[in-house]
This record gives structure tokens, C-alpha cells and sequence, in this order.
């Protein structure tokens, strides 16, 4: 009985986590191999990293204090985690949109009629957007390293860093699946994916030193999982931080942004699970 409680009508009996992960796998190739049908989805994603990549480095790069220093090479060692965090974050939108966009057209129903685990749907969507997030930084990452930016530390550090970055992306676009599946258009989707982000990313230590704000600005600031996460990229980049706070999050912000993540995808995988269902009863 167990083994059919997560899948729809008429699914062949066998073990449900091994169904539920190939099917997960058949979801998500089927979202990269229309990702590639349709390269300015990609294009579109990159540009808009790169832009404040330069924008950032050369405009405020001469203007900004960074541990007594406003050297602008400082500040793009200091301003890059921030960046990489910003661009995984942000795929939170595009996430919400293709789910709204696979609702509104009808291809969820599709699906529902196929002996699939239902969770599939969504895990597939969200593991392809984690592809397209991972090309994101490594583009992004090159980028970064022609306009001056530097690491620090050993490799297996900076492999971390790129990996918990992975996670904070992989975390949000759940975030992104509940909004998808919580409005009527792809347009609202994605208004409803970057309405809550600009605080999310600009209330935190990303671009500024938080230590800098008002202090209830920046107790929000510290202790935004946003925050966390940009603090340990940095530690293992190695490359300039905030100045020392008694915060715990920004004390350990490696296991602090391991934390949130985790929390995070607990939280939102469940709603969107039981959204899902609900809206496909």
C-alpha cells in the first residue's frame, strides 16, 4: 500500500524512492533538453550577472571602504561572493515561471496521467534549473577572474564555497516551485520571484559591509541566510570579509549557511509537494 500512496493511479508496484528518483531524472532530462532547444533562455540568464559583475567592480569598485582600504581590486575580491550568491538566488524566478508556464499550459495534468511519482515533477524541474545555475557560475566565475578577481585558499576550499553556493540556489528555487505553483501566469511567477529577492540580497553583507548599517538593519543583515552563505564563500575564497561581528551566523557562517539550505529545502520541498497535489487533486 505504501508504495503507491506518492504516485498516481495504475503505478507499478516496486520500491518508491528508487521510482521517485528515476523518475526525477526523466523530468529533469526533459527540462535541459528544452532548456538547449532554446539557448536564450541561457543567454538571457548570463547577461545579467555580468552585468553587475562590471557595473559593480568599475563604478563603485574606487568608492567603497573594505577593511580601511578602498582599492578597487579589494573590493572585487569582496564584491564576488556576493555576485555568486546574487545569481544562484536569483534563478529562484526562473524556477517559478517554469513551473507556472507547465501549469498554465497544461503539462502538469500531462503528467499526472503517467505512472510517475508525483513529487518527480517537481524535483526533476528544480535539479535541471540546479544544471543550468552550475554552467551560471562557471561562465560567471571566468568572468570574474578577467576583471581582477582572486582566490586565496586551497582548492578544495574554493570547491566548497562553489558547492554551498550550489545548495543556496538549489534551496531557493524550492522557494521559486511554491510561487510557481501558487499563481495563475508565468508573469506573475516571476514578479512574485524577484519582489522578495532585492530585499533579500541587499539587506545582507553581499555589497556593503554590514557592520556599516543601522544596527536593526544590521542585526536583519546578519542573520539573513543570504548572508551566511556570502560570509563562507568568502572565508574560503579567502578573500576580504565584514568586519568581526558577535552574530553566530557570521562566526560560522559554513555551518550556518549548511543550516539554513537544509532548513530551507525541508520547509519549501514539503509545501510545494502538498501544493502540487492539491492543485492537481
Amino acid at each position: 500500500m505504501s508504495a503507491v500512496t506518492d504516485t498516481v493511479p495504475g503505478t507499478r508496484p516496486g520500491n518508491p524512492v528508487s521510482q521517485s528518483v528515476r523518475d526525477s531524472l526523466v523530468v529533469a532530462k526533459r527540462n535541459l533538453i528544452r532548456m538547449s532547444r532554446i539557448p536564450e533562455m541561457v543567454i538571457f540568464g548570463l547577461i545579467q550577472p555580468i552585468m553587475f559583475v562590471v557595473l559593480f567592480s568599475y563604478v563603485f569598485g574606487g568608492s567603497m571602504n573594505i577593511g580601511g582600504s578602498t582599492q578597487p581590486s579589494v573590493y572585487r575580491e569582496f564584491l564576488m561572493a556576493g555576485i555568486f550568491a546574487q545569481t544562484v538566488t536569483f534563478a529562484t524566478a526562473g524556477a517559478g515561471a517554469g513551473i507556472a508556464d507547465d501549469m498554465h499550459k497544461g503539462l502538469i495534468d500531462r503528467f499526472r496521467s503517467l505512472p510517475m511519482a508525483r513529487g518527480a515533477v517537481l524535483t526533476g524541474r528544480t535539479l535541471a534549473d540546479l544544471v543550468q545555475t552550475a554552467l551560471t557560475l562557471f561562465v560567471l566565475a571566468l568572468v570574474a577572474l578577467l576583471v581582477g578577481w582572486r582566490t586565496h585558499t586551497t582548492i578544495g576550499e574554493v570547491l566548497g564555497a562553489f558547492g554551498l553556493l550550489l545548495l543556496t540556489g538549489y534551496a531557493f528555487t524550492w522557494i521559486g516551485a511554491v510561487i510557481g505553483l501558487s499563481v495563475r501566469t508565468p508573469e506573475a511567477a516571476t514578479s512574485g520571484g524577484l519582489i522578495w529577492l532585492f530585499p533579500v540580497t541587499f539587506i545582507s553583507n553581499a555589497f556593503v559591509d554590514s557592520q556599516r548599517m543601522t544596527p536593526w538593519l544590521r542585526h536583519i543583515a546578519e542573520w539573513n541566510p543570504f548572508s551566511a552563505t556570502v560570509q563562507a564563500c568568502r572565508e574560503l575564497f579567502g578573500n576580504p570579509g565584514v568586519s568581526p561581528s558577535d552574530a553566530w551566523p557570521m562566526q560560522h557562517p559554513v555551518w550556518a549557511s549548511l543550516i539554513y539550505s537544509v532548513l530551507i529545502i525541508a520547509v519549501f520541498r514539503t509545501l510545494a509537494v502538498r501544493k502540487y497535489r492539491s492543485a492537481t487533486a
